[in-house]
Parts: C-alpha cells; sequence; structure tokens
C-alpha cells in the first residue's frame, strides 16, 4: 500500500493514509483507505494515467 494524503469528514482534518488504488465506476482512478485516527474511509481522486500507445514513437529530426 502506498501513502497518500487526503481530507478525513468526519476529523475535518487532512491526513495521511495507507491507502490501495481502485478505479471508480466513472473511470477515474482514486486512492482508497482509512484514517489512522477515526477509522472513517477515506478517498482522494487521483489524476488520469498517462498511458502512451505502444505503437507510437517520438522522431528526432533529421539534421543533414
Amino acid at each position: 500500500m502506498a501513502n497518500y494524503e487526503g481530507y478525513c469528514v468526519k476529523c475535518r482534518e487532512k491526513r495521511e493514509f495507507d491507502g490501495q488504488e481502485v478505479e471508480l465506476a466513472n473511470g477515474r482512478r482514486a486512492a482508497q483507505g482509512s484514517c489512522p485516527v477515526c477509522g472513517t474511509k477515506m478517498n482522494r481522486i487521483l489524476g488520469k494515467a498517462k498511458v502512451q500507445p505502444a505503437g507510437v514513437r517520438r522522431c528526432i529530426p533529421c539534421t543533414t
């Protein structure tokens, strides 16, 4: 598990939590875990995964 920082609604503070990365129903990535103080479930929305297509390569222009 990785460490993430999120907002605990019950404690009303930002806290670091151990969580795992999951994919939500709408396709977005998120980290889910529990608050280390009160045990409430915490979520953190993560950025979109940067996936590069397999067959695409970046070419450097020839200087001849």
